[in-house]
């Protein structure tokens, strides 16, 4: 018999169904109907297919068990008859209209614990009492008496046990399984049943839609198999198994388009990758066998393998053009979630888009990651917070029910869904199975609907399996024989739909007719999607070229004219007089007052605020964020002022920042939630997607960005490297050793400087006001657009030698190298002592108290790219100079010196001594005892001043 033959006829034309076997089957199929996982494996992939064949009246309707009813006209028959039951007063009547309210709503909660959601049928349904009838006292002999229903969206204000039994089952038991009753907004819980309901979650297409459908199924089928056979062995991390995540793309897309969505950004890990910039983003074929064949071009420093590659492109929607971005990201799963949450709001800014109705950020997740990676939970918390909303993310998973080796339930995990982490900010969940590609493209329906309506954020979870190994070099069957055992007999969702299709009368060849030309496309390297749109222009999209091939010596006019300042600092110092600000705060205003009018030196703070002013006045956007930002870890910022006098919580804050001018560009700061990893990310795809934007992290103390490394090492430091990623981010740090133990001393300047090369960062540690002053305003007015790393001081905020007078911002720009600033004979000097940090005051303070003036102290203020003219200058100066010294607050296995001494060394002249003044190597970056930290101060101040010790080397 072949293949084409009608399903039907095949069936029909098996004499086992007949005869002495009728009942037994009949009953297995009973069994089937009330819990497809009863029945052996043979029988339900029989039964399976069965429900593909349309009903004798042509439609689609499911079989629905017939035991149920017939025993409920039996007992009805012994009770007396089957008079319908009116509404009465009778308190067991009452007990069963409450018993069926309790029915719908544990349906509507626990429902999905019984859909049919595993392709690989592995699943057993779990013992849930209470979507059992039973378990409310009910008996075969209620299901025919009729209920008040009207608290449901079926159709019907009444209907029987079974008829309201069987739309519950249908719409929460079937192929989708839905979770929303978590949810507190009582709207949006109707709205789900209401959708869900209506429609027993069941889809409805056209034959032109599910040919569609069947379109995508093939090309996620058909590139992976022509990859498998062209490139045998080759990495590629294979999406089959998984084909119907297409199919859902493909619908987003399309659908958001017609809503008005403009643009989408996508984030998602290896998995299926390939088969997303084929054939959704519509990157041409012959351009990825040219990855393959290592001939595609490769004109960058590092570059990165194939399935880490970003693409972008224009697509035709029903609603218009629509841009994806696919985003670059590393191997380490999830981390680049929070950097497209920051560029899709760098996007909605530059629209003037608050909502987000016109971009959509899109996450795609593997099932394991999503639950296993903590940045899903900071970015879950950034979700409707002010400073980091985008209005909503539809996150997909792709659920294949395997981490790598892992899969036995008891170790993936300590929840029942991979998605319960959602819960903690009541996203709705679609759990849906992916061998059947209409519910997949529903529920894609469906949770686009909810966040265009609700702007939340909601998931799709898409349960699959992954055919091949963890990559195509893996043989998966060593750890999960069983699985691998179902997953090699399992035909593929490509061809379950098309034999569906073909029953239903769409074409008995239509798929093999796919297959052949989706391959012919293949073959000639073509498009895959229908239609990309080429050199189509978007208002709103970023040019970069003017900060590409920029040096970092390139000059910046960060000066500013006097009367220029003057008119800024009363703009920021001016506080109205309905705001009552505390009486600490007004003297800080005072006495920035003040300094506006070159009364006083100017302090650090006011020269952070100063910059900012000068920028936003020129046009340049200021965005500000970080743990307690706004006033400043050390209370030296208060950007905001907070109304001692306000009434409402959520009014009574003026930030002077934002009244500089009419026509100002936007200043931003923001107190960020308690997390370092996702807000250094979104600020990170923030800054990606704006160039034109000073966008500033600010760590609460320098230590802890440890806990953002994996973006500093894999987006920060590398991305121009490896992606040609242009970025201008800013990293403020505080650091500096004063006695607060190993966690609020160190911002690990090692570790920035060991990721330094290829010219890929700035690193600089200013020490006084008019530094900062000007190092900010560099990273604007210079095109050049590098992640700037500043190490922030603590103690410095306040200390009056680190001030700054009016006409050192009037004049001059950021000082990469600072000289000696007393006047001593260069001929006299014997030592020079090189420094970077608050160091150099304690230096000078030793200096004063021995009475020496034969040693020079210069400051290194940007200590990579390491200034060789600027310092080589200051070392000539003192030709006599028979040594030198580099003298750091830190450990000597941390700090600057064993990734400076090879710079300083070259500079040197001939014959000099270079020595090393400083803490002695520590596992920890301080100490904890205020007594050793005393003792240790003295100790490499000591050092600094007295005879050369340990390593020395000599030029």
């Amino acid at each position: 018999m072949s293949e084409t033959k009608s399903v039907f006829a095949a069936y029909s034309a098996n004499t086992h169904l007949f005869g002495g076997n009728g009942p037994y089957v009949e009953e297995m199929y009973e069994n089937y109907l009330a819990n497809p996982g009863s029945v052996p494996d043979n029988w339900r992939e029989y039964f399976d297919a069965l429900q593909h064949v349309p009903a004798v009246d042509g439609s689609n309707a499911k079989d629905i068990p017939h035991l149920p009813v017939i025993n409920a006209f039996a007992e009805r028959a012994k009770q007396g008859g089957t008079k319908v039951v009116m509404a009465s007063a009778d308190a067991e009547m009452g007990r069963k209209r409450t018993a069926v309210q309790q029915l719908i709503a544990a349906y509507r909660n626990v429902g999905q614990r019984w859909a049919d959601l595993d392709p690989l049928k592995r699943t057993e349904r779990p013992n849930i009492p209470e979507l059992e009838p039973s378990f409310y006292g009910f008996t075969d002999a209620d299901q025919e008496t009729v209920f008040d229903t009207s608290n449901t969206f079926f159709g019907k204000d009444r209907m029987s046990l079974r008829e309201l039994l069987n739309a519950l089952r249908e719409t929460y038991c079937g192929t989708i399984g839905a979770e929303y009753m978590y949810t507190t907004d009582m709207a949006q819980k109707r709205w789900w049943q209401q959708k869900l309901e209506s429609i027993r979650s069941k889809a409805s297409f056209s034959p032109e839609k599910k040919k569609h459908i069947l379109d995508r199924l093939t090309a996620a089928e058909g590139l992976e198999r022509y990859l498998h056979t062209k490139y045998v062995g080759q990495k590629r991390f294979s999406l089959e198994g998984g084909e119907s995540f297409i199919a859902s793309m493909d619908e987003l897309i399309q659908r958001a388009g017609e809503q008005g969505v403009q643009e989408i950004v996508i984030g998602m890990a290896h998995r299926g990758r390939l088969n997303v910039l084929v054939n959704t983003l519509g990157k041409m074929p012959k351009d990825l066998f040219a990855e393959f064949d290592h001939t595609a071009p490769e004109d960058l420093p590092a570059g990165d393998v194939k399935y880490h590659q970003g693409f972008s492109s224009d697509v035709s929607t029903p609603g218009g053009p629509v841009h994806l971005s696919l985003a670059f990201n590393p191997s380490h799963l999830e981390i680049v979630n929070p950097v497209v949450e920051g560029s899709v709001r760098a996007r909605m800014d530059r629209r003037g888009d608050p909502k987000g109705s016109q971009v959509l950020p899109v996450l795609v997740h593997g099932d394991s990651a999503f639950g296993g990676q903590g940045v899903n939970q900071e970015t879950l918390c950034l979700a409707q917070t002010r400073g980091y909303t985008t209005g909503g993310t539809v996150h997909i998973i792709i659920n294949n029910q395997i981490g790598f080796t892992t899969s036995d339930p008891r170790d993936m995990r300590s929840t029942v869904f991979c998605t319960d982490i959602v819960k903690m900010v009541e996203a709705p969940v679609l759990h849906v199975n992916g061998d059947d590609p209409e519910a997949v493209v529903l529920a894609t329906q469906l949770a686009l609907e909810y966040r265009m309506t609700f702007r939340q954020d909601v998931v799709i979870d898409i349960t699959c399996f992954r055919k091949l190994g963890h990559n195509e070099q893996d043989t998966p069957a060593l750890t999960q024989p069983l699985m691998y055992k179902k997953i090699g007999a399992h035909p593929g969702t490509r061809k379950l739909y098309a034999d569906k299709l073909a029953a239903q009368g769409l074409g008995e060849s239509l798929g093999d007719d796919m297959v052949k030309a989706y391959r012919a496309a293949m073959d000639a390297g073509k498009h895959t999607v229908d239609p990309v749109i080429s050199n189509f222009k978007n208002k709103y999209a970023v040019d970069w070229s003017p900060f590409l091939g920029k040096k970092w010596t390139d000059a910046g006019d960060t000066a500013i004219p006097l009367a220029e300042w003057k008119r800024l600092a009363e703009k920021i110092t001016t506080i109205p007089e309905s705001v009552n600000p505390h009486q600490l705060v007004k003297k800080v205003y005072d006495d920035r007052a003040a300094m506006g009018r070159g009364e006083i030196n100017v302090d650090w703070g006011m020269g952070e605020h100063m910059a900012f002013a000068s920028l936003v006045a020129s046009g340049y956007p200021v965005r500000l964020s970080g743990e307690d930002c706004g006033r400043g870890t050390f209370t030296h910022r208060h950007a905001v002022i907070h109304d001692q006098k306000r009434e409402k919580w959520d009014e009574g804050t003026y930030v002077p920042l934002q009244h500089v001018a009419d026509n100002q560009a936007p200043f931003v700061v923001i107190d960020s939630i308690l997390s370092e990893e996702a807000v250094l990310a979104y600020e990170y795809g923030y800054a990606s997607n704006d160039p034109n934007t000073l966008v500033i992290w600010e760590a609460q103390f320098g230590d802890f960005a440890n806990g953002a490394q994996v973006v500093i090492d894999q987006f920060i430091a590398s991305g121009e490297v490896k992606w040609g990623r242009v970025n201008g981010i800013t990293l403020m740090l505080p650091h500096g050793y004063e006695g607060q133990g190993p966690e609020h001393s160190s911002a690990r300047v090692e570790r920035f400087m060991q990721l330094a090369a290829d010219t890929n960062m700035q690193i600089v540690q200013p020490t006084t006001a008019s530094q900062i002053f000007h190092v900010l305003r560099r990273q604007m007015v210079r095109d050049l657009r590098k992640p700037l790393v500043i190490f922030t001081p603590k103690s410095l905020l306040r200390n009056k030698d680190a001030t700054s007078p009016v006409s050192e911002f009037t004049k001059g720009s950021f000082q990469t190298v600072i000289p000696e600033t007393k006047d001593i004979k260069a001929d006299k000097v014997k030592r020079v002592i090189a420094c970077s940090g608050k160091v150099y005051y304690d230096l000078v303070k030793k200096r004063e108290e021995k009475g020496t003036d034969d040693v020079a102290i210069i400051r290194v203020e940007q200590l990579y790219p390491f200034p060789h003219k600027a310092f080589a200058a200051e070392i000539k100066k003192y030709a006599k100079a028979t040594e030198l010294v580099w003298c750091q607050d830190e450990p000597q296995n941390q700090g600057a010196w064993f990734f400076i001494q090879h710079n300083i060394h070259e500079n040197m002249l001939d014959g000099q001594k270079l020595g090393y003044a400083g803490r002695a190597a520590s596992a920890s970056p301080a100490v904890g005892y205020s007594h050793l930290h005393q003792d240790q101060q003295k100790a490499l101040l000591d050092a600094a001043f007295g005879k050369l010790k340990g390593f020395v080397l000599t030029k």
